[in-house]
């Protein structure tokens, strides 16, 4: 690269920072969801591949022209329709960084820096989220790979304590695995366990509670092989599994437990809601996404397992051409990828920035404005179906059609966007609290909103 080219690049860069950092200075006042025309104008990518090259500035051009406006406001503050968190400035600039990097964050020999942060990140994790102190880590995806990740460990653990090696003999011939979960449990949990070989026609399906909680009255007797997979944050009412009543007898019979806590599990990290998940860290294995309430950068998932080793057992990864793989610890021993970008970058600038007391005040201020959330719609005269313990609201307006209507017209507002649900036997409307850029006036704002829809 000559000095021309070098030029180049940083105007470009500079450029794209420019961009970038107009499209979130006009999130707090555009609409949540794109417009119909703006939609309707990305039938303009549709062209066949250019015959010649494009200038670099053009490219950018187009896609801040075509794509932006097209974008739902998912990084602004008021997009309550998922657990969807923002991006932090820190996470967002480190992210942005660690792409001019272009890491592979596999072998800590060749990408030391990046290795090292991960490994320092993982630390804080283990620590702010109250797991054991052998715990080990492994970023992925998001909370789907986690789950997969974590639950490979657990298959290749109990079918290990019952004298088979499923890396090495597959399942054909296997002893049978036993999988327990809710009646609610979360179907990127599903899918993970399906991916495994677990078929979900053979899973037991624990009952719950007027919540969605397990009941540990529930339970079966635990013979063979087993995994217990609980949840903390329940995705439709944020409740949590009483982790302390089941994992203890569970693991006494010899059950692996495996918490998915895509979301709830940050609860931990505030003296004010670790209550809500007590007993969580008697589990065997753990799995969070960052991006739904550390608000870092897509994709950031976490899969935890509390002994030391075995998520090499199951993850771990030879070749001739990797002689130093082995070296200290390698991240690629502790994922299902070799290669992959170094997210560990972002959460740890999103930690270096907030600190254990900004993470907390970040989690606690959420939780309060979904209880706003429930206090104006419910003394407006609505049905708020949950016990609002976190971040989650689910609200009726009376009949199921009355209800998406509700929906419907305030997605089409544009103020905020909330999604809609179903949950035992009860359509809803779905409030998710979850960005660190949401105010108490958006909160206002949005509430006005929905009540001017219902009304309506």
């Amino acid at each position: 690269m000559n000095d021309d080219d070098r030029d180049a690049m940083a105007s470009l860069l500079f450029e794209a920072a420019r961009r970038g950092a107009d499209y979130l200075g006009e999130l707090g006042h555009r609409a949540v969801p794109p417009s119909p025309a703006a939609v309707a104008d990305l039938a303009r990518l549709e062209t066949p591949l250019p015959a010649a090259p494009t200038e670099p500035a053009v490219v950018l051009s187009e896609l801040d022209t075509l794509v932006a406006p097209a974008t739902m406001a998912t990084a602004g503050p008021r997009f309550f329709g998922f657990v969807i968190g923002g991006t932090l400035p820190a996470a967002l600039a480190a992210n942005w960084l660690a792409a001019a990097w272009d890491q592979n964050a596999a072998m800590a020999s060749v990408t030391p820096g990046v290795a090292r942060l991960e490994a320092v990140a993982l630390r804080w994790l283990v620590d702010v989220l109250g797991l054991p102190a052998t715990t080990e880590g492994a970023f992925v995806t998001g909370a789907t790979m986690a789950n997969f990740t974590a639950l490979a460990a657990a298959r290749q653990a109990v079918l290990a304590r019952a004298g088979w090696d499923v890396g090495t003999e597959g399942l054909i011939g296997a002893p049978r695995v036993t999988v327990m979960t809710g009646e609610e449990a979360h179907p990127t949990l599903l899918k993970s366990l399906a991916l495994l070989g677990f078929g979900r026609r053979h899973i037991v399906r624990l009952p719950v509670d007027s919540q969605g909680r397990v009941r540990p009255d529930g339970l079966p007797r635990v013979s063979g092989p087993t995994i217990v997979c609980l949840q903390a944050g329940n995705i439709n009412t944020g409740a949590f599994d009483p982790f302390a009543a089941i994992c203890k007898p569970a693991r006494e019979a010899g059950a692996w437990v495996h918490v998915d806590g895509a979301f709830g599990l940050w609860a931990q990290a505030s003296a004010q809601l670790a209550p809500l998940s007590r007993g969580v860290e008697l589990a065997d294995s753990w799995a969070t996404d960052a991006h739904k309430w550390l608000n870092v950068p897509y994709d950031s998932g976490l899969a935890f397992v509390r002994e030391s080793g075995a998520l090499p057992a199951a993850m771990a990864i030879t070749a001739d051409y990797l002689p130093s793989v082995g070296a200290g610890r390698s991240p690629c021993n502790y994922t299902p990828e070799l290669s992959r970008r170094a997210r560990g970058v972002e959460i740890w600038a999103a930690m270096r920035s907030l600190g254990r007391s900004g993470i907390a005040a970040m989690l606690e201020r959420n939780c309060r404005q979904a209880r706003r959330f429930a206090a104006r719609l419910g003394d407006a005269g609505y049905e708020i179906l949950n016990d609002v313990v976190l971040n989650q609201v689910l609200v009726s307006f009376g009949a199921p059609e009355a209800t998406q209507r509700v929906i419907a017209a305030v997605q089409d507002d544009g103020t905020c966007w909330c999604g809609g649900t179903v949950w035992q036997g009860r359509t809803a409307m779905r409030i998710s609290v979850c960005s660190w850029a949401t105010t108490d006036a958006d909160v206002e704002l949005s509430a006005d909103a929905i009540l001017r829809a219902a009304r309506g």
